[in-house]
C-alpha cells in the first residue's frame, strides 16, 4: 500500500494528509522560508490570525470556542525544520524536492532520506486542529518554531509578549503513552587544532568506516552505540603501532545532534605499502568481529588511490589530532540520581573535519544540571588548551525543570487512565526540547510534551508510526475539551 492509498482508507480528519502536504516542501533545518510561508498561507485560508516573526517562526492565534472563553489559553507547539540525512546512493535534493513518502504496514517513512516525522507530525496536528470547527477547546495558540534541530535558534528569538497562555502542549516527544515534564539543557562546543603540513609521495589510500546504526545524540546517547568517527581514529592510533604513514584528511558525521554513522580518512604511505594494507585489513576484521552483534551493517573498506604527491600532515599534527579524539570525553558522563536509567551529562561529537590548516570538532553538550553543563565545557576548553588548540561555544539552551504542581501533568494521567486502562509513564529525557527556552521566558507556564510512537528519528531509517499518530491527535482533543 503506497502513502496515499493508505491515507484515503486511514486517515482522520486530514492528519496524515497535512503530514503528506508539508513533506512535499522542502524544510531542511536553515531552509524555512517556504514552509514558514506555507502555514501563514495556511492560516490566512482558514481566516485565523498570525503572527511571521523575523526568525521565521509562526504563530497562529484560534479564537475559544462557545462555553470556553474564560479558560486559560492552551499552546500547541512544534518545530517546522527537520534534520536532512540520504544514504549514499540516494540523489535526493533537500533543497529542491520534497520527500517521497512510503508505507510499511502503518509505519511511513522517506526513500532512502530521514523522514521529517521530528517534528513534521506536530506541525500537521496542528494544522488538523486550527482548520477542525467540530472540536470544543479553550483559546489556542500555536507556534511552530524553525531551526530546533540547530540550536534552537527560533524559540531563543521568540517574543513572549506573543503569548497569554498559561498551559502548553508540546508535541516533540517519540513514544506514545509516555508524558515528558523536563528535559536537559544543553550547548554547542567547536574546538580547532592547527595543522602543519609537508609535501610527501606515496601511495594514498581511503579508509572508511559505513553502516553504523547512529541516532539521537540525546535520546540514544546511553545505548552506547559507536561513533563512527572515533571508532576510525581508534583504528588510525592502533595502525601507527605497526606501520608508519601520514595522515591527508579526516572526517565524520553530518549533523551535530547526531552519533555519526560514518567517518573517511585518507592517509599516504611511502614505503612498505603492501605490509599496511594488510594491517588494515587486519584491524578492519578485529573490529567487525567486535562490533559485529551490536552493529551488524558495520562496513570496513579500503581503496588506493594510486602513488601520487600530496600534501599530509605533519606526525606532530597528526599525533595531536588522534590524541584530542581518542582523549575527550564522548557519550554519557553521569546518570540521573533521580529517574533511574535517565541520563544526566553527556556529550557527541556529531560533526570532525580536517581542512588545509585545521581541525575541527563540533560537540553536542546536554546536561539536566546547568553547572555540570559548564564544568563539561571548561573540561573541553581545558584539554584543548593543553594541546594547542582552542574552543568556544554557542547555542547554550536551558533545561526545563520538573514542575510538582501540574496541571497539565494530572490530567494526561487521568485521561490516558481513563481511555488505555493503564497508567502513563511520566518522565524526563535526555534531549534537548524546546519546552526548557518557552519555561525561562514564560514564567508560569505548565508544560507537558507528548507524541505518537517514532523510531530512528535523524537517520535514513526513521519511521513515523501512522496509527499511532491518529491515537495521539484524537488524545489532543480530549486533553483540549477538558482544559
Amino acid at each position: 500500500m503506497n502513502f496515499q492509498e493508505y491515507v484515503r482508507k486511514n486517515d482522520y480528519k486530514n492528519v496524515l494528509q497535512y503530514f503528506g502536504d508539508i513533506s512535499a516542501i522542502p524544510r531542511g533545518s536553515l531552509d524555512n522560508q517556504r514552509i514558514s510561508d506555507y502555514l501563514v498561507s495556511f492560516a490566512k485560508a482558514h481566516g485565523l490570525n498570525c503572527v511571521q516573526d523575523s526568525a521565521l517562526n509562526v504563530i497562529i492565534y484560534k479564537p475559544a470556542t462557545k462555553g470556553y472563553e474564560d479558560h486559560p489559553a492552551v499552546l500547541l507547539q512544534g518545530h517546522m525544520d527537520m534534520v536532512c540525512v540520504k544514504s549514499d546512493d540516494s540523489t535526493h535534493d533537500f533543497t529542491k524536492e520534497g520527500l517521497t513518502l512510503l508505507m510499511d504496514k502503518d509505519e511511513i517513512y522517506a526513500d532512502r532520506t530521514t523522514l521529517g516525522g521530528d517534528n513534521g507530525i506536530a506541525v500537521a496536528m496542528t494544522m488538523a486542529l486550527l482548520a477542525d470547527q467540530s472540536i470544543q477547546h479553550p483559546a489556542l495558540e500555536v507556534v511552530i518554531t524553525t531551526d530546533e534541530e540547530t540550536g534552537m535558534n527560533g524559540a531563543i528569538n521568540l517574543d513572549p509578549a506573543l503569548f497569554s497562555g498559561t498551559r502548553m502542549m508540546n508535541l516533540d516527544s517519540e513514544e506514545e503513552g509516555t508524558c515528558w515534564c523536563s528535559c536537559a539543557g544543553g550547548m554547542g562546543v567547536d574546538a580547532f587544532i592547527k595543522l602543519n603540513r609537508e609535501a610527501m609521495e606515496g601511495e594514498v589510500l581511503t579508509l572508511s568506516v559505513t553502516g553504523l546504526s547512529g541516532g539521537h545524540s540525546g535520546a540514544d546517547i546511553h545505548k552506547k552505540k559507536p561513533n563512527a568517527t572515533l571508532l576510525l581514529a581508534r583504528i588510525l592510533s592502533e595502525l601507527l603501532e605497526s606501520e608508519r604513514y601520514s595522515l591527508i584528511s579526516l572526517q565524520g558525521g553530518e549533523k551535530g545532534n547526531a552519533i555519526p554513522v560514518k567517518a573517511v580518512a585518507k592517509i599516504v604511505i611511502n614505503e612498505n605499502a603492501d605490509f599496511c594494507k594488510n594491517q588494515i585489513a587486519e584491524l578492519f576484521l578485529k573490529h567487525q568481529k567486535r562490533l559485529c552483534n551490536s552493529e551488524p551493517l558495520i562496513e570496513f573498506t579500503q581503496k588506493s588511490l594510486g602513488n601520487t604527491a600530496v600534501s599530509a600532515m605533519t606526525m606532530d599534527s597528526a599525533d595531536k589530532l588522534i590524541k584530542a579524539l581518542l582523549l575527550a570525553p564522548n557519550g554519557a558522563q553521569t546518570m540521573s540520581g533521580v529517574i533511574p536509567g535517565l541520563v544526566e551529562t553527556s556529550l557527541n561529537l556529531g560533526i570532525f573535519t580536517t581542512s588545509e590548516s585545521e581541525a575541527e570538532f563540533h560537540y553536542s553538550l546536554r546536561s539536566s544540571v546547568m553547572e555540570d553543563l559548564t564544568f563539561l565545557r571548561k573540561k573541553l576548553q581545558k584539554l584543548f588548551e593543553m594541546i594547542g588548540g582552542t574552543s568556544q561555544y554557542s547555542d547554550r539552551y536551558p533545561a526545563w525543570e520538573y514542575k510538582e504542581n501540574s496541571v497539565m501533568q494530572d490530567l494526561y494521567k487521568k485521561l490516558y487512565y481513563e481511555i488505555y486502562g493503564k497508567k502513563a509513564e511520566v518522565t524526563a529525557i535526555h534531549a534537548g526540547l524546546e519546552c526548557g527556552i518557552f519555561a525561562e521566558k514564560l514564567k508560569d507556564i505548565d508544560i507537558i510534551s507528548i507524541g505518537p510512537d517514532m523510531k530512528s528519528i535523524h537517520t535514513i531509517k526513521e519511521r513515523l508510526d501512522a496509527a499511532s499518530s491518529i491515537r495521539v491527535y484524537q488524545f489532543i482533543e480530549k486533553m483540549l475539551e477538558n482544559l
